[in-house]
């Protein structure tokens, strides 16, 4: 299980699993309820560098959001964890 502390967003921090570079479980800890499960049900079981791809740069309020800062925490896991 990996967490993730988001920044410049409602939610506080995301839990995450990833196996075989597939995103297998997804919360969101606050946040807009409808929005972070929504987002959970559509990313779970798709590959993170496509999550990535998809949700990098995307803006709510300020310069980031939600899906982005899934994105970030993605993209940060997969530094941390490069072969």
């Amino acid at each position: 299980m990996e967490s993730y502390r988001t920044n410049g967003t409602c939610s506080r921090q995301i839990i995450f699993e990833v196996e075989n570079d597939v995103l297998t479980s997804l919360k969101f800890v606050n946040g807009c309820s409808g929005n972070t499960q929504g987002i959970s049900r559509l990313a779970v079981g798709m590959k993170i560098d496509d999550i990535i791809a998809k949700l990098s740069g995307i803006q709510c309020r300020g310069n980031t959001s939600c899906p982005d800062q899934l994105a970030k925490a993605l993209a940060e896991y997969k530094k941390q964890h490069a072969q």
